[in-house]
């Protein structure tokens, strides 16, 4: 490979990176139950190899050159900028469009987590803010940062392959949430199912999801039914 890999073997560095990217993670989703624990462990997983291949060994760009006969000289250890033939610049727009998605995800990640914290403390269904938008912010922001930094920024084999199997286990989850809070709050719930759509907004309101991560609740607005 090629001597100039910028980030590969500073494995001190990924040590860092997992164990922040992990704190974050648990810290905000708190699993209690076997699925929240399962659903967050493949998401350690996504984390563990994205940012040991980003800091330490890049995997999937020897496997690219050792089973598709690349040149592993004129590889970079970044995936987009390889395909693309881009070079640094290429490294330097999927980069910054990555770490774009990347804080934003985090930013509805982290205030739908106070959406939701604050309504339980009031024992109030959430339906204000993020979470007129969207019934699951905190998933919503999860899926935005992971597609930034694993997709968009530095796509692996793992990070790319994993991805779908993060939405489909948050889906699961959700539904399986959602049951519970039917039962508590019934057909107020079910009303705002039919209103707000699960993780994505509608379109022409991913302006207001970005703005609303800021802390712009816009409490008392409500989607179009």
């Amino acid at each position: 490979m090629k001597e100039e890999f910028v980030h590969s073997g500073t494995w001190g560095l990924a040590v860092i990176m997992i164990v922040l990217a992990s704190w974050i993670l648990y810290r905000y989703l708190a699993p209690k139950t076997w699925r929240e624990w399962a659903s967050a462990g493949v998401v350690q997983a996504f984390i563990i190899a994205l940012y040991a291949e980003m800091y330490g060994f890049p995997l999937t760009i020897y496997l690219l050159a050792r089973f598709f006969e690349l040149d592993r000289y004129d590889l970079n250890a970044n995936l987009w900028s390889s395909l693309v033939g881009l070079g640094e610049t290429g490294m330097l727009i999927s980069m910054l469009l990555g770490y774009a998605l990347l804080f934003v995800g985090i930013g509805i990640f982290i205030q739908g987590w106070r959406e939701l914290y604050r309504a339980h403390r009031q024992n109030e269904l959430a339906t204000s803010g993020l979470y007129a938008l969207v019934r699951h912010p905190q998933y919503t922001g999860l899926f935005i940062g992971l597609f930034g930094e694993g997709v968009v920024h530095w796509p692996t084999l793992f990070s790319v392959g994993l991805l779908p199997i993060i939405v489909l286990a948050y889906g699961l989850l959700a539904r399986s949430e959602e049951k519970r809070v039917v039962a508590q709050f019934g057909e107020e719930y079910r009303a705002y199912q039919q209103r707000v759509p699960m993780f994505f907004p509608r379109m022409g309101q991913w302006r207001q999801l970005v703005q609303r991560s800021g802390g712009d609740g816009g409490k008392d607005e409500q989607p179009p039914a």
